[in-house]
């Protein structure tokens, strides 16, 4: 009986054992998963502050479009251009905002934005040759909030590729490895776009 007993001693505390294991195992599991799931969506609140200021930015151009075009009413192609690129841009950011991080919406939303900027660009430059146009206030106050909101985009911009790279770093890195793949923690893009506060505007020949 005393053989039994101590058999018996020796299962349940080996039946023990790898209960804890296992309990270590899943609670090692569910660290990595649960700052894998944390990393992922820090980068995605990231960028929805970026697409606060790009909503900021694509509605204050309508106003710079009209206001512009009392004055300018012979650059029809320069404003309609301007236009375009604004819907453009409104597209691609609602694609970036449905899957946050996709590369394929990265890189549509930061060529829509380079194309925006690009746009604005030539009619800051056009905007020269009209003095009045220059001197207006409403344009100088729309030129202003533009700055300010492309420099928070530039901000925001900032903060999400921070949150993109700890992500991917911890997604690819040991032991974050092992669960990134099969829990599908796919790889996040980064924002590569043209800094809009440092707007250049090309010259233009008159």
């Amino acid at each position: 009986m005393i053989w039994w007993h101590g058999e018996g001693m020796e299962f349940l505390i080996g039946a023990l054992c790898l209960v804890v294991i296992a309990v270590v195992i899943v609670a090692w599991v569910a660290s990595l998963y649960n700052g894998l799931v944390r990393a992922r969506n820090a980068y995605q609140n990231a960028f929805a502050q970026i697409d606060v200021q790009l909503t900021r930015r694509h509605d204050l151009i309508p106003n710079l479009v009209e206001t512009a075009k009392g004055y300018m009413s012979h650059e029809r192609e320069t404003l309609e251009a301007v236009t375009a690129a604004r819907t453009a841009a409104m597209t691609a950011q609602a694609n970036a905002a449905r899957n946050p991080g996709d590369p394929a919406a990265m890189q549509g939303l930061a060529g829509a934005e380079n194309g925006l900027t690009q746009a604005l660009g030539r009619l800051f430059a056009v905007s020269e040759a009209y003095p009045d146009l220059k001197a207006s206030q409403n344009m100088m106050q729309l030129s202003e909030e533009l700055t300010s909101t492309e420099n928070r985009v530039a901000f925001a911009r900032q903060g999400y590729n921070d949150a993109v790279m700890q992500y991917n770093n911890k997604r690819e890195t040991f032991p974050g490895s092992l669960l990134a793949g099969p829990f599908g923690f796919h790889k996040a893009a980064l924002l590569e776009i043209d800094d809009p506060g440092k707007r250049e505007a090309p010259r233009v020949q008159f």
